[in-house]
């Protein structure tokens, strides 16, 4: 098995189309789900789509499968890769918020974090509108070291008493895993522009309304 993702950061000519087009994508895929200038929560779930379009525009769309609903923590496989990766998102300036798994239910929080393990290398975007963040392959050897340096200070999980939404990465821990990528020459890094997209997410389904 190949590191096909290291390939992929070290190519200048897709670097540079990441740090063009993604801005533009991500607005995109926001505007799109948004109501009353709020983005709502599908917003992650387009965003994974577009990382996964790349993937395949990049590696071959026979190549980059997208697993059953029901595994857990696998967004993509790229045949020949070393391993499954998962797709992580966030907007803002800091590492906060990134969920490892999202459950409402406070069993399940302990149950994951007691049998929790890294098993995927992560694609980590930062979106930081009209400035600066990061687009980044996280590979799972620097989380399996981070995991074996932090232990259970790698994880922010729900305080008692309140309605877990899930169990988070602790932001230092992910502050330092994407450093550790930025060394390896695995982090891209984006100023987020987010002006100049006009985008009408009716027009389409107009338009297929109007056709005979």
């Amino acid at each position: 098995m190949a590191d096909l993702l290291a390939r992929l950061f070290r190519d200048e000519k897709m670097v540079a189309k990441v740090k063009k087009r993604l801005p533009y994508m991500f607005k995109l895929a926001e505007i799109e789900v948004s109501r009353g200038g709020k983005v709502g929560m599908e917003a992650g779930t387009l965003r994974e789509r577009v990382i996964i379009a790349m993937l395949k525009y990049y590696f071959g769309e026979h190549k980059v499968k997208e697993p059953d609903i029901t595994v857990h923590e696998v967004d993509v496989i790229i045949e020949g890769h070393s391993n499954p990766i998962s797709i992580k998102t966030k907007t803002g300036t800091g590492y906060s918020g990134v969920k490892l798994v999202w459950t409402v239910d406070w069993e399940k929080v302990d149950e994951f974090v007691g049998n929790y393990k890294p098993k995927t290398d992560i694609i980590f975007s930062r979106i930081n509108w009209n400035k600066f963040g990061e687009f980044c392959y996280i590979s799972l050897e620097i989380q399996q070291k981070l995991f074996r340096k932090y232990g259970e200070q790698y994880f922010k999980k729900p305080n008692q008493g309140t309605n877990p939404r899930g169990i988070e990465i602790n932001s230092i821990v992910l502050k330092e895993a994407v450093a550790k990528s930025k060394e390896m020459g695995y982090v891209i890094d984006i100023y987020w522009e987010a002006t100049g997209v006009v985008y009408d997410p009716y027009n389409r389904w107009i338009e297929l309304w109007a056709e005979e």
